[in-house]
């Protein structure tokens, strides 16, 4: 099958309205290898800073962005289970998720209970991973016990929020004072982030929480460690705090990272990680094992109507500009979301 993508191109650090549109013909397909018609796919923050040229691994110009996303199997290459074609799936790519079709390895492709919508299904992919591995991986929650994340009514914290309240934990939510009432329906208490937040979140949990997410990074990284009771956890995720810093993008993570490892060597009774959605990525096979029982755990109680798709907005492909832009203001609630233009 001769398919020609219409795909949506980052030239270089430009403003939104100067991505391209671009088309091209897809290469024939190899052994174990699907073309996957694209229905849905996400705008998160590592557009955002692969905009800035400031994610931290991001390819060279130009690419096409594109981290994850939803679809349906056309075709399947030779030694390729014939059974996908014509099933719904989904994939995390980090780039090339901006396209009307892609190439996919079949190995990496999770599939979607046939109750979820591709768009909803799409606010879970990397959201619903990350949120998973880090309440259960690596913060291990258990029920009773107290968490605080850091910006409760993005596409990840909503997700975290939901998650953990259906492992019976409380949360508490940190977000702009217009979005209280956002982070209050999905089962948080809300705390203002422009306000004193140490104070709050102590006047909530006076002995302190249990495991606190942040995706902020910069100074706000030590309140979230000194906010951990004894036995706490932090799990940082990001450094969104300097997002528009100049000089190296590497330097703020690395700067995180050797924070984390020095509160690990020291003996307070707290634990700190940094979470990467790829590490492990060496070890594919366990990679992908791991992704797919994870993934398929969200999608599960997402279709049991466990777990709500928060969609801020949808925008056709060719609106990626519209759609990205929306996403940067933050002053939305959950996901953006690219869905395929009408014919």
């Amino acid at each position: 099958m001769s398919i020609t993508a219409v795909e949506i191109v980052l030239p270089g650090t430009v403003e939104p309205e100067e991505l391209l549109t671009t088309r091209r013909e897809l290469p024939p397909l190899r052994a174990g290898q699907a073309l996957v018609r694209v229905e849905a796919s996400g705008v998160s923050f590592a557009e955002q800073q692969m905009r800035r040229g400031k994610y931290y691994d991001q390819p060279a110009y130009p690419f096409v962005p594109g981290y994850d996303l939803v679809g349906t199997v056309l075709e399947v290459g030779s030694d390729a289970d014939a059974a996908l074609m014509g099933r719904r799936v989904a994939a995390l790519t980090k780039v090339g998720g901006w396209a009307s079709h892609v190439v996919l390895e079949t190995a990496d492709l999770v599939e979607v209970p046939a109750d979820l919508a591709a768009d909803e299904a799409e606010t879970f992919v990397v959201n619903g991973i990350t949120a998973w591995q880090m309440l259960h991986r690596y913060a291990k929650v258990r029920a009773g016990q107290t968490i605080l994340v850091h910006g409760a009514n993005g596409g990840v914290g909503s997700t975290l929020v939901q998650l953990a309240r259906a492992a019976g934990v409380r949360v508490i939510g940190t977000a702009s004072a217009r979005n209280a009432e956002a982070v209050t329906a999905l089962g948080a208490a809300p705390v203002d982030y422009r306000g004193d937040v140490p104070a709050q979140v102590r006047a909530l949990a006076p002995a302190g929480v249990d495991a606190v997410f942040d995706h902020v990074g910069g100074p706000g990284i030590v309140d979230s460690f000194r906010l951990l009771a004894p036995g706490g956890t932090l799990v940082a995720y990001g450094s969104a705090s300097t997002k528009d810093e100049s000089g190296n993008s590497r330097l703020p993570v690395l700067r995180l990272f050797a924070r984390l490892l020095l509160w690990n060597a020291l003996p307070n009774n707290r634990h700190a990680h940094f979470y990467n959605i790829w590490s492990g990525l060496r070890r594919r096979t366990t990679f992908r094992t791991r992704l797919t029982e994870d993934l398929t755990a969200v999608f599960a109680l997402a279709a049991q109507g466990v777990l709500h798709p928060q969609i801020a907005a949808r925008f056709p492909l060719s609106q990626a500009a519209q759609a990205l832009t929306l996403a940067e203001s933050r002053t939305v609630t959950g996901k953006v979301v690219l869905v395929p233009d009408e014919q």
